[in-house]
């Protein structure tokens, strides 16, 4: 079976998985409950993982059919094809990319197989949340590996992933971090389960983890700065654009339908002025997760280090998840009370909200990665102003240009909320420069299609504009204290550095730059 699909072509390869996902998993019908392992089976047996394999280990070894899996899977049921996106996107990608051979071969051979196999990735701690630099799982070296030990929470696949890519810090009380693979019969043990309100087919909990392993399943990072950590979540990030693309596409479509069926008085529903609004809405959501997927399979690569990939990363993944919890919202508002009903005959809005909305939480809140956005940017502008930068930067010089955007607003003093909001603008910006080039001549979108979606996503940046208005009325300040100089939030350290610091700065940048510097050597 499994030789049988690596013959196929990509086309036909997609097409089996789309089948077996619309006939088996249509979340229409699918049960909301943990995903049993005689399910997960259909899809592995159908190559879900092969794309994520290298050849010699039994894979497909392909980017592009990573993305498009994890697209036609979305269609029909979201949290299944988050499911897949984790095994793949994240797990499976970063052995393949960065383990040594003895280790693929452990773990990796047992994936290209039929057998129902999950992987997950646990980082986050019950204490420690967007700061991974204070988590307290250790490692410790021995004579013949490693010993592991510390508290994970909110990993996908608690309950029941096979191996674990875990990551800890030598617990000689250094800055220095490792990255380990892990059986789950080696010592990681799950101490309580957790409900989550969506998502329901990945299951999440409270982990323990005391396991002792050898010596070559340390995978290859740097062990100075948690720089490894954030390039494994890239692939995930960018990821959220199939997610969203096949999403939106089935949000769209039964949004439409479902309007035309039901009627208001003589007329159907998709009549009214506003309900075609709402529909507009939706539709744009959907063309714009998929021109943000047809950046992601044909200018980035899953397949190698992604760290270059870090601003685009931040704008697919926010603006994809944020589009995906607007269409579902303006669906569920178009249903009426009969969206509020998980399992209804007539309509997937009430699910469709539940799933979609934990995305914008989920691989990094949007609000925090909206914020690294835009140090990036602060930290890549040579002195300019931020509107300068952007107008000649390439991920967005085109649409400021093409549409005179007037990106000023940036300009002044920001704060930690100025950052976040600042950093959404740029995410637009970016995400119109990704529909322009969608709609060129062979990108598969259509001018019509772009010329709406560039609307909105103006739009949204003239919000963003509005909301730095709001904030310079002094709403967050207390009248009564005297006012102070805007204080200079601490940097992420997550920030990619330019290669070479620039000499000339502003004020700003300057102490910017020299701070991220300075966690880096920590």
């Amino acid at each position: 079976m499994t030789q049988d699909l690596l013959s196929l072509s990509t086309d036909d390869f997609i097409a089996g998985i789309a089948e077996v996902a619309r006939s088996r998993f249509d979340c229409q019908t699918y049960p909301q409950q943990n995903l049993p392992a005689e399910d997960w089976a259909h899809l592995v047996r159908a190559g879900v993982l092969l794309p994520a394999l290298p050849k010699e280990l039994g894979g497909r070894d392909s980017h592009v059919e990573m993305g498009r899996v994890v697209e036609a899977i979305s269609e029909w049921n979201l949290p299944i094809g988050m499911y897949t996106m984790i095994v793949t996107a994240i797990v499976l990608r970063a052995v393949a990319l960065r383990a040594g051979e003895e280790a693929q071969r452990e773990m990796l051979t047992e994936f290209s197989g039929q057998e129902p196999m999950l992987a997950g990735f646990a980082s986050t701690e019950p204490h420690c949340g967007s700061n991974m630099a204070a988590m307290t799982t250790t490692f410790t070296e021995t004579a013949d590996g490693y010993h592991i030990r510390g508290r994970k929470h909110w990993q996908a696949f608690s309950i029941n992933a096979h191996w674990w890519l875990v990551a800890a810090r030598s617990d000689d009380g250094s800055r220095r971090f490792g990255y380990f693979i892990v059986r789950r019969d080696e010592g990681f043990r799950t101490l309580q389960p957790y409900d989550s309100v969506g998502l329901k087919a990945i299951d999440y909990g409270l982990n323990e983890i005391d396991a002792v392993i050898p010596k070559h399943r340390r995978i290859a990072a740097e062990e100075g700065n948690l720089s490894p950590m954030v390039e494994m979540l890239m692939p995930s990030r960018t990821m959220m654009a199939a997610l969203a693309c096949g999403f939106l596409r089935r949000i769209d479509r039964e949004a439409h339908a479902y309007t035309e069926r039901r009627r208001i008085g003589r007329a159907p529903q998709s009549e009214i002025r506003f309900v075609q609004y709402r529909l507009k809405s939706i539709e744009t959501s959907a063309t714009i997760a998929e021109a943000l997927q047809h950046h992601l399979l044909t200018e980035l690569d899953l397949k190698s280090d992604m760290m270059g990939a870090f601003p685009v990363a931040q704008a697919l993944k926010t603006v994809a998840t944020d589009r995906m919890v607007s269409a579902a919202h303006h669906y569920q508002q178009l249903v009426g009370g009969e969206g509020y009903r998980v399992g209804s005959q007539t309509n997937i809005a009430g699910q469709a909200f539940l799933d979609s909305r934990v995305f914008t939480i989920f691989d990094g809140t949007n609000d925090l990665l909206s914020q690294q956005l835009t140090e990036y940017c602060l930290a890549h502008c040579d002195g300019r102003p931020l509107s300068a930068f952007l107008a000649g930067y390439p991920h967005t010089a085109r649409a400021v240009t093409a549409h005179r955007l007037d990106l000023g607003f940036l300009d002044g003093e920001l704060r930690q909320e100025h950052l976040v909001l600042a950093g959404r603008a740029i995410a637009y910006v970016i995400a119109m420069t990704q529909v322009m080039r969608w709609a060129e001549p062979g990108g598969g979108g259509t001018p019509v299609r772009a010329r709406a979606a560039l609307e909105f996503l103006k739009a949204d940046i003239r919000g963003v504009e509005r909301e730095f208005g709001l904030l310079a009325t002094g709403i967050l300040d207390d009248p009564g204290a005297p006012r102070q100089a805007p204080a200079r939030p601490a940097p992420s350290r997550a920030i990619p550095l330019p290669a070479q610091a620039p000499r000339s700065r502003g004020s700003w940048a300057r102490t910017l730059v020299k701070k991220i510097e300075q966690t880096f050597a920590d």
